[in-house]
């Protein structure tokens, strides 16, 4: 079989499918299914506008928190709290045990430490003068025990 490798900064959506079909396949087979579902916590104003928010996912038994934001105004006010509250109930009853999210900001580190979550890995330099920071914690530790 004769192959090339293209580099680009420009996919198209339907090679962007494949590799993802692909490689969920292949995971599937190896580990058992990921039961992957996607999770959204929204925060609206008293106009529906959108003012917080986290998006992510379960899998595997374990919630990922991919982004969570909080609109200025509302910062300082315990709402990164809430919304993780919010996720981690949610991904228990999804069965999960366990939850991780990164950052770069110290700030957010400092949030998810408050909310329980503990440093496992660290990039530094990741961006340049700040370290990306990768933390989890367990969930529902009564049903461990």
């Amino acid at each position: 079989m004769s192959v090339t490798i293209e580099i680009t900064d420009t996919p198209d959506e339907a090679a962007l499918e494949r590799v993802e079909t692909e490689l969920a396949a292949f995971n599937d087979a190896d580990v058992g299914p990921s039961e992957k579902a996607t999770l959204a916590i929204l925060v609206r104003d008293e106009r529906g506008a959108v003012v917080a928010g986290i998006s992510g996912y379960t899998a595997w038994g374990w919630l990922y928190v991919q982004k969570l934001w909080v609109d200025e105004s509302l910062r300082g006010q315990g709402m990164a709290g809430r919304m993780l509250t919010a996720a981690e109930e949610e991904a228990e009853r999804r069965g999960c045990h366990g939850a991780f999210i990164d950052t770069f900001n110290p700030g957010a580190e400092k949030a998810y430490t408050r909310q329980g979550y503990k440093e496992f890995g660290r990039m530094d330099d990741f961006p340049k003068g700040r370290s990306r920071i990768f933390l989890q914690k367990r969930l529902n530790p009564a049903a461990s025990d």
